[in-house]
């Protein structure tokens, strides 16, 4: 935060009628561990009053809230030979990122406040112990089962509501975001005045209102964010894209790492990505106008689908990569749905991000995403796509051409499986027939598909859809959930 916004908050703070659950001013040091405890409590009261952040601030009388400086120093205080602000950050469990900042104000009064985030999930405790402030006094958190079981049982803020950047005047967030990209995507006109423009942000939530400044939430720092590196907090989660000059990663040919909110960086990125693909070779009997291997559709709803539906919360991000015979699309965190429900069932952590992505037309309405991205690849007649969930990440693949005799045995009962749902979806249901002409065998090969399902049911993906008819030609399947 700036100098002078760091003085406005104080002025803020110092209006506060009393001091309460997640306000404390101090004039001067006591102790360190008082400051732990405190920073404990805090974090815990903030959590109760639904507050983002709580405050400790030194040089502020606790009675009558009169600006009077401190002698006290926490940047440069030590206990023993480390570090003030190391020592309690190791001492807080779990490990919470407050921030410690120190200014001058009127006639040269020095300043220090701490910056405490809210809790989640659970109590912050100090030296193995929790507390919490009641009024103006901070208590140990068991003396007060209630405050402690709300803390646990407490609904948390989504993670595209919680605070980006804050203490900004709206100047500072237009130069932080592109918000010319929010009205042009969605097609409205652009305001006239920049208060029209934050009035219209805010009730979108990408930006809120935090004392007398402004804050950028998440969400907005992750859609339109002109450099994500901007955000310490964000910045690991911009989309990454590798381009391998084999099957393998042992060398690597190119990469980018786009720095863009992903709505003023999507159409780029999906062009870029879609330009390093392969070319396309004349592929059975299917005549093709486009010029690469894998559809566009399908690679613009599988990087929409990466970074619609990952976990905000685990470390890592987005990343596309390109080998020579596949394209893998990842991103971090595990489905909530199995990946075997993909194209039927919708299930988004990131409701808010999904829900504006759809306005702005970077994806499909809800559920009928996958679908599309299987049509699209057995139109081009690809081997099925293959979902894999392992070490935290969820992973997309896509594969270049291959003959139907060149699929192993397991491909062919997930392209069956997947021609299933799809059918499925559609109100149809699988049969010889269909599934013939998704790999475009002949009617007088009827055999090769045949075994095929054979090999599908006995694998219990799929099922008969009467199976009291027991006329073979006639047999129509459908996924083993239906």
């Amino acid at each position: 935060m700036t100098q002078q916004q760091l003085t406005d908050l104080l002025y803020e703070l110092a209006k506060q009628p009393h001091e309460s659950e997640w306000v404390e001013f101090k004039l001067n040091f006591h102790s360190e561990n008082e400051i732990g405890e405190n920073i404990s409590a805090i974090s815990n009261g903030a959590c109760l009053k639904n507050q983002d952040f709580g405050y400790l601030v030194f040089g502020v009388d606790d009675k009558t809230h009169q600006i009077r400086g401190t002698t006290f120093l926490p940047k440069l205080h030590k206990k023993g030979s480390e570090e003030l602000e190391h020592w309690l950050a190791t001492r807080l469990s779990p490990k919470i990122d407050f921030s410690i900042y120190e200014f001058d104000c009127e006639d040269n009064k020095h300043i220090a406040i701490i910056v405490i985030p809210a809790a989640k999930e659970q109590p912050v405790e100090f030296l193995h112990q929790a507390y919490i402030r009641v009024g103006s006094y901070t208590k140990k958190i068991n003396e007060y089962p209630e405050k402690q079981a709300k803390i646990w049982r407490k609904e948390q803020i989504p993670f595209e509501k919680e605070i980006a950047k804050s203490g900004l005047t709206a100047s500072g967030v237009i130069n932080l975001l592109s918000s010319e990209s929010y009205f042009n995507l969605l097609k409205i006109p652009y305001p006239s005045t920049q208060e029209g423009v934050i009035e219209k942000l805010t009730e979108e939530g990408i930006v809120t209102k935090k004392h007398s400044h402004y804050a950028i939430t998440k969400l907005g720092a992750l859609l339109f964010a002109k450099d994500l590196r901007q955000f310490e907090l964000l910045a690991r989660k911009a989309v990454r894209v590798i381009v391998y000059k084999g099957n393998n990663k042992v060398e690597t040919e190119r990469e980018q790492d786009s720095v863009f909110g992903y709505a003023i960086g999507f159409a780029e990125l999906v062009n870029w990505v879609n330009s390093q693909l392969p070319a396309n070779e004349e592929i059975g009997k299917v005549l093709r106008t486009e010029s690469r291997m894998y559809p566009q559709i399908a690679i613009r709803e599988l990087v929409a689908n990466a970074l619609i539906h990952q976990d905000l919360s685990e470390r890592g991000f987005p990343m596309i990569e390109i080998f020579k015979d596949r394209i893998e699309i990842s991103n971090p965190g595990t489905p909530l749905v199995t990946p075997e429900r993909f194209i039927d069932a919708y299930v988004s952590r990131n409701e808010k991000m999904a829900d504006l992505m759809r306005r702005l037309g970077f994806c499909e309405e809800k559920g009928s995403g996958m679908d599309k991205v299987i049509f699209s690849n057995e139109l081009y007649q690809l081997p099925p796509i293959n979902i894999i969930v392992a070490e935290g990440r969820t992973r997309i693949t896509m594969y270049s051409y291959k003959a139907l005799n060149s699929l192993d045995k397991n491909e062919k009962i997930r392209a069956c499986y997947q021609h299933t749902c799809l059918k499925y979806v559609s109100n149809e249901k699988m049969t010889n027939q269909t599934l013939r002409e998704r790999f475009k065998i002949d009617d007088k090969n009827a055999a090769i598909a045949s075994r095929i399902i054979r090999d599908a049911l006995e694998t219990g993906v799929i099922k008969e859809d009467t199976p009291e008819n027991k006329s073979r030609k006639y047999a129509s399947y459908i996924p083993v959930w239906a």
